[in-house]
């Protein structure tokens, strides 16, 4: 069979009888992550094709024909559902709600905060986010579809939407309920038969994995996944002398807040103290207002605690003797209720005492398609750190720091505020990991991340190129992270003059593995993109064609390939494995056990220009010179002479070597050729670069017009990939 790829470089060939089917390809841009090398190769010019599963109506329109109630095979009435790592000692009942009570509703008279009772789960993180979003009528129907009923077409199929990583999903279940001795026991309305809250509770369990996949977390998590929003967070101790205006302005735009007071002591887990605030506890912020006090403005905040009781029995408290002082008109404004229903009013300067962390949600434009309340331009990346490859760590390990994925922010447009003299940009910048919650059944904790930004320097403005090791070496961030933590999202405001930064991810220790979504919010004109190399390879100068005297390396090889030839002199790839051996055993320096077979088959197929299988000896000799080339790099950076480099350095050693990939394709090197300790041999090394080599003549041959973009037929791609 001819040389795919050297018939492709010699020839330019195309196939006969083959299928019109065609796949294209560019040098610009390889998309795709590394679930498949592929995927990651085509996806972004052929989108993947995913069966499309039915949705909420369909599936309800069905259960209605049939007369049937939905069971969802997705997240069945069993143990799996509940628990990953513990077993229940008692038995729980999953019932739907009409075995629960008679006449069940899904909402009565409205969803408000009054219908969420925390069950036996450590899930009030997640329920004081459901107290804030029922404030906000808008953002509660949007993850509330209110066309549902026990009533009307009831077919125990219920639907809830959640914003994912930019997207927003619809999540649908059934409506059977953990139950014991017919109670609930789990999130509950303080009215036995509405079962919105509950039901609310069991898709998110669900979006996760489990039920227990909700113990503990930050309500900001919550907050955003109801609103696409974005979080800021405030150490109370270190809070703004403004925080106060802040809060106020967050309720008044529809933001949503909680707050909450931290334990050290794991013991003091949700403890109630003497003055009933709970520690290690998640509250609402539902309302934050001033009154007249004595003739004196007084500041108030109004939080609701998940348990639907447990109030705080200080100043400003329902039955306190402040609210003697307040004429029944303010009271009503206010919304004074004396009712041990988990809500209270406390002083500002209260609030501030003993509360330690406040969370406030902003929302975004896409929160609602026709919300208004902000007007944001957002920028959202997603990426990946892999192991070997983009796994940097943070600015303490500066031999892997660079190697990190790099976001280009283009600041276009200063702020207009006539009272700030300097020139500068507003920005917030939030960073968050993916699926970690749902993937803790396998172990998996939240990775401690931050983030750095560094200005990038003016002769490189307007491109895309990946900065090295040496620029960080040498350059500080003009900005960055205040701390590394372990949250799912970190973000943070920001103030730069207008100029082009470059924004660098990371967890804090290298080598963690995990996708992150990156968003750059700014109130004017932005533009944040992923720093990528253009694609390509240093075509090699021809060689002299003018007589030149024999080394007596090439002496040697002559004699060795002419005993391992024979006549003909031609050898196949055994054969070439038997010299290349024979030669490199004489370099002491190089710790190698020779190269495999498979090796020497993709150097036959590289050289192989008439696709007999064989090579002669002036293209072994041409392929000597390239390996020679190489393995000068391989010694560059095989510094402590183990016969191995690591994967991070084989970005440089690719770069030296005159190819330019990006991220997507040094993941692929690092699956392909390293080894379980992220170390490549020499072997592999030369392996890799010969496959290289290749790929960009055979891709230079078919690129006629020099656009970048091939089209192979099924046979040529077949070629060229079999043979490599």
């Amino acid at each position: 069979m001819p040389s795919a790829i050297n018939a492709a470089v010699a020839q330019q060939t195309a196939a006969g009888s083959v299928p019109s089917t065609t796949i294209s390809t560019t040098t610009e841009g390889v998309g795709g992550g590394t679930g498949g090398i592929y995927s990651a190769i085509i996806s972004r010019n052929q989108p993947i094709i995913r069966v499309k599963e039915k949705t909420y109506e369909e599936l309800h329109k069905k259960c209605l024909e049939k007369n049937i109630l939905y069971e969802d095979p997705d997240f069945p009435p069993n143990e799996s559902s509940l628990f990953y790592s513990q077993k229940i000692p008692i038995k729980f009942e999953w019932k739907r709600p009409y075995e629960i009570c008679e006449n069940p509703r899904f909402i009565i008279g409205g969803a408000n905060r009054t219908d969420i009772c925390q069950g036996e789960l450590g899930d009030c993180w997640f329920l004081a986010a459901i107290a804030c979003l029922t404030l906000n009528k808008k953002l509660l129907c949007r993850v509330i579809p209110h066309d549902q009923s026990f009533i009307q077409n009831y077919a125990g199929i219920f639907h809830f939407q959640f914003w994912r990583y930019g997207d927003w999903v619809d999540v649908i279940i059934d409506d059977c309920l953990p139950t014991y001795n017919n109670q609930l026991v789990f999130t509950k309305s303080s009215q036995r038969n509405e079962f919105w809250s509950a039901l609310l509770e069991k898709a998110y369990a669900k979006l996760h994995g489990s039920y227990e996949a909700l113990k503990g977390g930050n309500t900001t998590e919550a907050m955003e996944d109801f609103t696409g929003g974005v979080t800021e967070f405030y150490e109370i101790k270190d809070a703004p002398k403004d925080i106060y205006k802040i809060m106020k302005h967050a309720i008044d735009r529809g933001s949503l807040m909680a707050s909450s007071i931290d334990t050290i002591v794991p013991m003091q887990y949700e403890t109630r103290m003497s003055c009933g605030l709970v520690k290690g506890h998640a509250y609402s912020v539902t309302a934050v207002e001033e009154t007249t006090f004595k003739g004196a403005k007084i500041r108030l905040v109004r939080l609701r605690n998940p348990w639907g009781q447990v109030e705080w029995n200080g100043p400003w408290s329902d039955k306190s003797e402040e609210w003697n002082f307040i004429n029944e008109a303010e009271k009503i404004r206010l919304q004074h209720k004396i009712m041990e229903d988990g809500e209270f009013w406390i002083s500002f300067e209260d609030f501030m005492r003993h509360f330690t962390k406040l969370e406030i949600c902003n929302l975004t434009p896409d929160t609602l398609e026709a919300d208004k309340l902000q007007t944001w331009t957002v920028s959202v990346n997603e990426g990946r750190w892999v192991r070997g490859c983009s796994a940097g760590g943070c600015r303490n390990y500066p031999d892997t720091f660079w190697t990190n994925p790099q976001y280009r922010l283009k600041l276009l447009e200063e702020d207009d505020d006539p009272e700030d003299e300097e020139v500068v940009c507003s920005f917030l910048v939030a960073l968050m990991q993916k699926n970690r919650r749902k993937e803790r059944k396998l172990g998996a904790n939240l990775y401690t991340i931050g983030f750095a930004i560094y200005e990038v320097p003016k002769e490189m403005h307007g491109t895309k190129h990946h900065l090295q090791k040496d620029f960080f070496l040498y350059n500080a961030s003009k900005a960055r992270s205040k701390t590394y933590i372990n949250m799912r999202e970190i973000s943070e405001r920001f103030r730069l003059p207008p100029s082009e930064y470059v924004i660098i991810p990371s967890t804090y220790e290298p080598h963690q593995e995990g996708e992150f979504i990156l968003r750059v919010f700014s109130e004017k004109r932005s533009l944040s993109e992923e720093a990528e190399n253009m694609i390509e390879a240093e075509r090699p100068s021809r060689p002299s064609a003018k007589a030149r005297e024999e080394s007596e390396e090439e002496k040697q090889f002559r004699n060795i390939f002419r005993q391992i030839a024979g006549d003909d002199m031609e050898i196949n790839a055994e054969e070439l494995r038997n010299v290349l051996n024979n030669v490199v055993k004489k370099h002491k320096d190089l710790k190698t056990e020779g190269f495999e077979l498979e090796s020497c088959r993709s150097m036959i197929a590289l050289m192989d220009t008439d696709g007999s299988g064989k090579i002669n000896f002036d293209e072994f000799r041409h392929l000597w010179d390239k390996i020679k080339s190489w393995q000068k790099i391989f010694k560059r950076y095989d510094t402590d002479h183990s016969g191995t480099i690591n994967s991070y350095e084989m970005r440089n050693a690719v770069n030296d070597a005159g190819f330019r990939l990006n991220n997507q394709l040094y993941d692929i090197i690092t699956m392909r050729y390293a080894d379980k300790n992220m170390n490549i041999d020499f072997d592999s090394f030369i392996c890799c670069f010969v496959r290289l080599d290749a790929m960009f003549r055979a891709f230079h041959a078919f690129d006629k017009d020099g656009d970048g973009i091939i089209k192979l037929n099924v046979l040529e791609w077949l070629q060229l990939t079999m043979y490599a």
